[in-house]
C-alpha cells in the first residue's frame, strides 16, 4: 500500500480520493509550517511514495533525499514552484507537479476586490464609520477614484493575469495595457489589450496588478526605479508573491506619495509581514495601504479543488502515468 504524505492539513475532497484508491494518507499532526528538521524526519520515518506539500515548505535536496528510494512525487499545493528545486528532484528522478488554473478565479476575484478597495478606500472608511467619528455627510469624504475608463497594467499576463483583465475591461470598461515575455494576439482581439514594455505600461496604468512568478529575473521587478515610473495618482496590488516588490523602495513610495496607494497580499518575508522590524509602525500608520494575509485562493471551491488536483497528479504518478501537470 502506497503512502502519501501531506505535510499540512487541507480540505479533505483529494485525500478521500486518494483513501478511495487504497493508498495510506499520512497528515502531519501539526497544524503549521513544518521546520525542515521536521519534514526530513517526517520523510525519513514515514517513507511515502508521495509528499504532498505546501508553498510554506521548502523542498531541497535534503528533503528529497530523505524520501529515498521510495519518493515518487512531490506534489506541490500551489500554483507557484519557487518552494521546491526542480533541479534537484529532477537529478533524483522526482516528479513535480502543481495546481494550475482551479484557483484562477479565486486569485482574480480577491485581485478586483482589492482593486476596489483601494480605490474606494473602503478599509479606511469602516475604520472611520466604526471609530464613531461619523458626524454625517460631507461632499470631501474619503474621495475615491473610479474605476470605470481608467487603464489597467497586467504584469504577467497568464491564466489569472487574463481573468483579472477579463473582469475589468468586461465588468469595469476599464482599458488594459499588459507586459508578458511574449505578446498574445488572442487577449488583444478579445479585450482589446495592448502590449506594452515594463517601463511604458507603469507610466500608462492607473492599476497595476502583478501576476508573475518568482523567479530570480522577477526578484524585485518593481523597485525604486520603477515605481517612480508610476504616476501619482496610480495604485499596486501584488497577489503572486513578496519578494517581486522591493518592500523598502514600496514603503518610500508611499510615504512619499510617489504613487497613491497598495494593496499586497503577499510579502517579501513571510510570514512576516515587514522585513525590517522598524517598518512595521511605518506600514500601520499608512492609510493608503490594504493588506490581506496570502488569501487571494482562500475559498471553499479553489481550495478543494486544489486538494484534489494534487491528488490526481499523485495517483497518475503512483498508476506509472504521466500526471496532468507536472511541472518541467
Amino acid at each position: 500500500m502506497p503512502t502519501v504524505y501531506v505535510s499540512r492539513r487541507i480540505p479533505d475532497e483529494g485525500l478521500k480520493l486518494l483513501e478511495a484508491r487504497g493508498h495510506h494518507v499520512v497528515v502531519s499532526p501539526h497544524d503549521r509550517v513544518l521546520t525542515k528538521e521536521e519534514l526530513v524526519a517526517a520523510i525519513r520515518e514515514h517513507r511515502p511514495e508521495a509528499l504532498l506539500c505546501q508553498l510554506t515548505d521548502r523542498v531541497d535536496g535534503d528533503v528529497l533525499d530523505a524520501g529515498k528510494p521510495n519518493l515518487r512525487i512531490v506534489a506541490n499545493y500551489a500554483v507557484g514552484m519557487d518552494n521546491v528545486n526542480l533541479v534537484a528532484a529532477k537529478a533524483r528522478g522526482i516528479v513535480v507537479t502543481n495546481t494550475p488554473g482551479v484557483l484562477t478565479d479565486a486569485v482574480a476575484e480577491h485581485t478586483v476586490a482589492l482593486m476596489f478597495a483601494l480605490a474606494r478606500r473602503i478599509p479606511e472608511a469602516d475604520r472611520y464609520a466604526k471609530s464613531g467619528r461619523y458626524q454625517g455627510w460631507d461632499p470631501f469624504l474619503f474621495l475615491g477614484m473610479e474605476l470605470k475608463g481608467k487603464t489597467l497594467g497586467i504584469i504577467g499576463l497568464g491564466r489569472i493575469g487574463f481573468g483579472v483583465a477579463e473582469r475589468c475591461v468586461k465588468g469595469m470598461g476599464m482599458r488594459v495595457r499588459y507586459s508578458d515575455p511574449k505578446t498574445n494576439p488572442d487577449f488583444e482581439r478579445e479585450l482589446g489589450g495592448q502590449f506594452r514594455s515594463l517601463d511604458d505600461l507603469l507610466r500608462e496604468s492607473d492599476v497595476v496588478s502583478i501576476h508573475v512568478p518568482l523567479l530570480p529575473s522577477t526578484r524585485h521587478l518593481i523597485n525604486a526605479d520603477r515605481l517612480g515610473r508610476m504616476k501619482p495618482t496610480a495604485l499596486l496590488v501584488n497577489t503572486s508573491r513578496g519578494p517581486i516588490v522591493d518592500e523598502a523602495a514600496l514603503l518610500d513610495a508611499l510615504e512619499s506619495k510617489k504613487i497613491a496607494g497598495a494593496a499586497l497580499d503577499v510579502f517579501e518575508c513571510e510570514p512576516s509581514i515587514v522585513c525590517r522590524p522598524d517598518d512595521h509602525l511605518r506600514l500601520k500608520a499608512l492609510p493608503n495601504v490594504i493588506l490581506t494575509p496570502h488569501i487571494a485562493s482562500a475559498t471553499h471551491e479553489a481550495r478543494q479543488a486544489m486538494s484534489r488536483l494534487a491528488a490526481e497528479n499523485i495517483l497518475a504518478v503512483l498508476d506509472g502515468r504521466e500526471p496532468p501537470n507536472i511541472v518541467r
